[in-house]
């Protein structure tokens, strides 16, 4: 909930300089979040201006139908403009590396992002959440778990709802995913507690390389919340401060939140408390055993009924485009994991599978080493199908340790793996790259895989219904 506004302008000011008097502020790209901060200054009666390298940024018409007298400068960015700014706040979406920016920077301009200006506006308890891979569906499942808890939380951040946009709620809990982007501008956020779920390579097109990109992750432990660390991910276990309070989770070994096996099958298990049969849990994969075990305990960390997250586990079905299973067509289980925009996300979800899978990938590799991609790949496919820009630099990595097929488009890829797929395995889209060589989003890539298996000649034992449920 946010505070009045008289208390959250001397909270802006006193934190961030952020004066509705003479600060010349400069909103820095539109988009879902840049829209987002222009409503939140405006509301509080601030002066700014803003500024899209595109011509005809998202939201811009929508945006000046509510603020009339908002000034826009389009196209290139006007160095000299940002340079005599006294802040800039740059959405996630925009690398502070741009010129004008970093000429801006140099001058001692001041670069802030939104969740600044949220961590200002309320004295609401946050959970914060990040992560390389998993990040949006533990933040939708601790949701669920708040609200079966009786909670009333604002869900959102890097997902769903930009975060200023949570103020107009009546929240009592805000459950934020945050971006390694948003994290790398953000200096006031104290969550109550956090986590970073897992460390891989990913977006190295916009960090220097993987330990910058770690340690803007390991931003989000700002302040003095419970710290919720991954034990299995070395990476993020050295982040642990010994000063903090902290919980741990595994699916390898005894830790605060693990699995555990009893009676012929493996629990979740908190401590030597048996929670939930993981063959209850509605997810597919192990690393969805990870996920579950972070949402539980980030919640233990803020006091929700233990009771009343493992009712929110049992029916909780995922996320559209993660692991989720779109139909079985003539004996053969269809998987979408276009979400899987990075190589950590295709390794988990194939580490998930006991036996071999036919794998679809390819897109931007966004500057990761494929070479990371092989001992998953040549343990847990019996084929890979390539698409995509980076293709080509796949199939080296590989090196001929599995078949490999190259194709044009998604239907094709789901056509060739149909010819090579036999009865009771599985088919995998969970392409390790971006998707916007070829598709509008990953979850354009997504509909188009599900879209594409639907059109399948199916016999006797198809079921086409749960396919047309994905789309």
């Amino acid at each position: 909930m946010k505070l009045d506004n008289a208390t959250v302008k001397e909270r802006l000011k006193a934190a961030l300089g952020l004066d509705d008097t003479i600060s010349k502020i400069v909103v820095v790209g539109l988009g879902v979040t840049g829209v987002s901060v222009a409503r939140y200054l405006a509301s509080l009666e601030f002066d700014f201006v803003v500024a899209d390298s595109r011509e005809h940024p998202a939201g811009l018409a929508e945006l000046q139908e509510e603020i009339s007298s908002l000034m826009v400068f389009t196209g290139e960015f006007d160095e000299q403009l940002l340079t005599n700014a006294s802040h800039l706040i740059v959405s996630p979406g925009i690398s502070l590396t741009e010129y004008a920016i970093q000429q801006a920077i140099n001058h001692g301009v001041k670069v802030l992002g939104d969740i600044d200006l949220l961590a200002c506006s309320i004295n609401t308890p946050v959970i914060a959440i990040t992560g390389s891979n998993g990040k949006s569906t533990v933040t939708t499942l601790l949701g669920d778990m708040a609200k079966a808890a009786g909670r009333n939380p604002g869900v959102g951040g890097n997902l769903g709802l930009a975060a200023l946009d949570l103020l107009n709620q009546e929240a009592d809990l805000y459950v934020l995913e945050l971006s390694s982007f948003q994290l790398e501008r953000t200096t006031q956020l104290n969550a109550a507690a956090a986590t970073v779920l897992n460390i891989s390579a990913d977006h190295l097109d916009r960090h220097v390389d993987l330990a910058d990109y770690a340690a803007q992750k390991q931003r989000i432990f700002y302040g003095d919340g419970v710290m919720v660390l991954n034990a299995d991910d070395p990476i993020v276990s050295a982040m642990r401060d010994p000063g903090r309070t902290t919980l741990t989770f595994s699916i390898r070994n005894k830790a605060d939140f693990w699995i555990a096996q009893a009676h012929n099958q493996d629990y979740l298990m908190h401590h030597d408390k048996q929670l939930l049969a993981l063959a209850e849990l509605p997810l597919e994969g192990r690393h969805n055993a990870a996920n579950a075990l972070a949402a539980l305990a980030l919640g233990a960390a803020i006091g929700l009924s233990q009771e009343a997250m493992i009712t929110a586990l049992r029916s909780f079905q995922g996320l559209k485009h993660r692991m989720q299973v779109v139909g079985t067509v003539n004996g053969v289980t269809w998987v979408n994991d276009s979400k899987a925009t990075n190589i950590g996300a295709c390794i988990a979800a194939l580490q998930g599978y006991d036996r071999k899978v036919v794998l679809i990938a390819g897109g931007d590799a966004k500057g990761s080493d494929m070479n990371e991609l092989v001992p998953s790949i040549k343990e847990k496919t019996s084929c890979v199908i390539l698409m995509g820009k980076d293709a080509p630099l796949i199939e080296q990595a590989l090196a001929d340790c599995v078949p490999i097929i190259h194709v044009g488009s998604m239907k094709e890829a789901v056509k060739s793996a149909a010819s090579v797929a036999k009865n009771g395995d599985t088919v995998l889209l969970s392409p390790a790259c971006a998707s916007l060589d070829q598709y509008k989003n990953y979850q354009d890539r997504g509909d188009q895989f599900a879209t594409a298996v639907l059109s399948l000649p199916c016999s006797g034992n198809a079921n086409s219904t749960s396919v047309m449920a994905a789309l």
